[in-house]
């Protein structure tokens, strides 16, 4: 819930004054550079005038609230009126009231969630949430004692925690399906404890284990061992590093952490997140490693019935090289490689792992010009453990221009199928992941698949007849959806690259030729960073906002992975300017094509996305109404001091280099705001457990607009809704669509989306 409450007393018609906040005349010199930090102060959660300060934003937003949600008209609805329109964008009598918003967003996602399965023998697990559950369920299914087959719920996260705190970060069935560890955190700190608990029984047979965050979980056969990847004990660290400093581990089940192996990161680089796995047959340990978020990866694989499982010999496969590189041993025996090296679209490589180095591997599936590779799996024979089993059928994934396609190859050469054997139909133009297969092997192959209007099924591949169908379908109810048309959009960026774009409408705002009729309130969604890609899928919020007669943009921008490593890295760094110009590009073809206005238009993003658009409204206050800035990164000079952030100076830059300062001051939104200047409407969405990005950034760049803007805040306020109990990542359902209704009613305010909307 939002840390919130409303006012007492009648509903005000005028936003009082903003909260004060000292200005301090703070001016450092960083490598020559005067660098001033006027609210340094609110970097302290614990200070008394940070605390006073955001109970005073608290009230704010909370009269703000009042007055949106009791139907006051704000200028956009006075505006309205006057026209002969509905007063007030969240009316009683519109799509965009609490009531109704809430009650259709539980609609869209009344369907519910379905994983791809992970198959042990007959067992097979996976994830589950029904339409009303507030957080997914680990299921496992299992040969029924009369035949068929029986499932059964193996991990609830509210039973494990009623007040629905506790999220699932990782789960990992052991190799035989017997045991499963997983991983659960607390209150969004995302700080995950380890657990293993018996299939059969549902028992505790081991843990708690804790500094478990983003560990892998790699089971040796048997189940009696696993290794995994745990921070050193913060009293050996110095306090601003206690966050970091992992290594993997060997796990005996049922002994003490404490006496755990340490087998291998010591002298690495502290920052370092590594992979862990062990093939089937127990015979292959492969560790990967990469520096903080940097996009490359080091590789080493240990035979361990050589070197035994305490202190394996890892050998190098691919390390000190600038590419990111996954590696695996198949069920054939040989080593398998995912790389980018000397192909940024990505290729698969092969070698024998007793000659795992690069000089040895053999390009199997090339890279493609315009497809960017996501995965591949083979099909084959199937066999018992211990078996060397030939793969029959490669099967692969790409991604061309955010659009998936499955293609089939000759395992031996690589080979693309002739003709349409050359080919896996999908239901339709969308996202497909999770390629899975029976770790026995076999002819069947399972996959994910969703797009803009439809909600993630479950399908399966065979090999035999080259048919897929579907498999596996959310449990809940399918809501009805509105008649929408989604179409892409391309456009030069300023340097002249090409940046697409999909737009979502509906169908009865656009002509025959796909053109809208009219301007229409529209939001614009990015993120352009880490390789992260905004594909195709289905969302609720999307859905929602387009029924009720708006327009739904989502932005794919340089330092995204839509394109491939190149895209990435034309979009990081000192290139950081790259993305906000996609950004700005595609939001002036919006309103040059008549899809918007800018005072109808709107940007949105969080954490990454959260600097785009804190760079969006700092840089082009002209192009935009309002702007949604959630869980932000926004002072880039001190980024790095706080949450994960020294982790992520391989994507932005380091501060402490004179050069790379240059580039962080170039866009930093902290830096760029502007006494004077008319900013838009903006709504800071801040998570008091978040350990990522830590809420100081919001804090400070909403002080710094509130005393620099020259625009009416009864107009374009700048508020910050803060929320307790939750981080930055998962949350419950009941919290996901409370934050997301009251971000839709703040863009269907300020950009004039009209209360009576709905379909028409």
């Amino acid at each position: 819930m939002s840390a919130h409450a409303p006012l007492p007393g009648p509903v005000p018609t005028a936003l009082p004054p903003y909260p004060p906040a000292e200005c301090l005349d703070l001016v450092e010199d960083l490598h020559g550079r005067p660098v001033a930090d006027p609210y340094r102060w609110l970097e302290d959660p614990q200070d008394a005038r940070t605390q006073a300060w955001s109970d005073a934003q608290d009230g704010l937003y909370a009269a703000y609230r009042a007055r949106l949600v009791h139907g006051e008209a704000s200028a956009v609805g006075s505006a309205e009126t006057a026209a002969g329109g509905t007063p007030g964008a969240a009316s009683d009598n519109g799509p965009m009231s609490t009531a109704r918003l809430t009650a259709r967003l539980r609609e869209l996602l009344g369907a519910g969630f379905v994983g791809t399965p992970a198959w042990r023998g007959e067992r097979r697990f996976f994830a589950r949430r029904s339409g009303d559950q507030e957080h997914a369920v680990v299921v496992v299914a299992e040969p029924a004692p009369d035949g068929g087959t029986v499932e059964r719920v193996l991990l609830d996260p509210v039973a494990l925690d009623p007040a629905g705190t506790t999220t699932l970060d990782a789960w990992q069935p052991s190799k035989e399906g017997d045991l499963l560890a997983y991983q659960v955190s607390s209150g969004g700190t995302e700080e995950s404890v380890l657990h293993v608990l018996d299939v059969a029984t549902g028992a505790l047979v081991d843990g708690p284990i804790d500094r478990a965050r983003y560990s892998p979980v790699a089971w040796l056969p048997g189940g009696e061992a696993f290794y995994y990847v745990r921070r050193l004990p913060p009293e050996v660290l110095p306090e601003g590093e206690r966050q970091y400093h992992r290594r993997v581990w060997l796990h005996r089940l049922g002994t003490d952490a404490a006496q755990d192996v340490e087998v291998f990161g010591a002298g690495l680089d502290h920052t370092n997140y590594y992979g862990v796995t062990v093939s089937r047959d127990g015979r292959w340990l492969v560790v990967s490693a990469s520096a903080g978020t940097a996009p490359r990866s080091d590789v080493w694989i240990a035979d361990l019935t050589s070197s035994g499982v305490e202190a394996p010999e890892l050998v190098p496969v691919v390390v000190g090289v600038d590419a990111q590189t996954h590696a695996w041993v198949g069920r054939d025996g040989r080593l398998y490689l995912h790389t980018d090296l000397d192909a940024p679209r990505g290729r698969v490589a092969v070698t024998d792992p007793t000659s795992p180095g690069v000089p040895h591997w053999r390009t199997l599936l090339a890279e493609d010009p315009e497809a960017v590779l996501e995965d591949v799996a083979f099909t084959d024979a199937g066999g018992a453990p211990g078996d060397t089993v030939e793969p029959e059928l490669l099967v692969a994934a790409w991604r061309r221009h955010s659009v998936s396609e499955v293609t089939l190859h000759d395992p031996r050469t690589g080979d693309r199928l002739p003709g349409h054997d050359g080919t896996l139909v999908l239901p339709g133009l969308g996202s497909i992941g999770g390629l899975a297969t029976r770790p026995e092997g076999g002819r069947e192959l399972w996959f994910s698949y969703t797009d803009h209007t439809t909600v993630l099924t479950v399908h399966r591949f065979d090999a035999r007849t080259r048919t897929t169908s579907v498999w596996a379908a959310p449990p809940g109810l399918l809501a009805d959806l509105p008649d929408v048309r989604v179409q892409q959009l391309a456009t030069p960026s300023a340097d002249g690259t090409t940046v697409r774009a999909f737009v979502v409408a509906r169908a009865d705002a656009l002509d025959a030729d796909g053109r809208p009729l009219a301007p229409a309130p529209t939001i614009l969604y990015g993120y352009g960073g880490f390789q992260i890609s905004l594909d195709p899928a289905y969302s609720a919020t999307t859905l929602a906002w387009v029924e009720a007669g708006g327009v739904y943009v989502v932005a794919n921008l340089r330092g995204g992975g839509e394109e491939g490593e190149e895209w990435h890295r034309s979009g990081m760094r000192g290139a950081k300017q790259n993305v906000f110009d996609d950004f700005h590009a595609v939001g002036d073809r919006l309103v040059a094509d008549g899809w918007t206005t800018p005072d109808r238009l709107a940007c949105w993003g969080g954490s990454n996305g959260g600097l785009l658009v804190g760079a969006a409204l700092t840089q082009r206050p002209d192009l935009f109404a309002a702007v949604v800035c959630s869980a932000p990164l926004l002072d880039m000079v001190r980024y790095q001091r706080f949450g994960l952030g020294v982790t992520w100076t391989e994507e932005y830059g380091d501060a402490d280099k004179p050069r790379e300062l240059d580039w962080l001051l170039g866009y930093s939104p902290y830096h760029r705001v502007t006494d004077g200047t008319a900013y838009p409407a903006t709504l800071f969405t801040v998570f008091e457990g978040d350990s990522r990005v830590d809420p100081l950034h919001a804090r400070k760049l909403a002080a710094a607009l509130q005393a620099a803007t020259s625009a009416d805040r009864q107009v374009a306020p700048v508020l910050v809704r803060r929320e307790t109990g939750v981080g930055h990542g998962g949350r419950a359902l009941s919290r996901t669509i409370g934050l997301t209704v009251e971000q839709l009613q703040f863009v269907a305010d300020r950009t004039g989306l009209r209360a009576a909307g709905g379909p028409r």
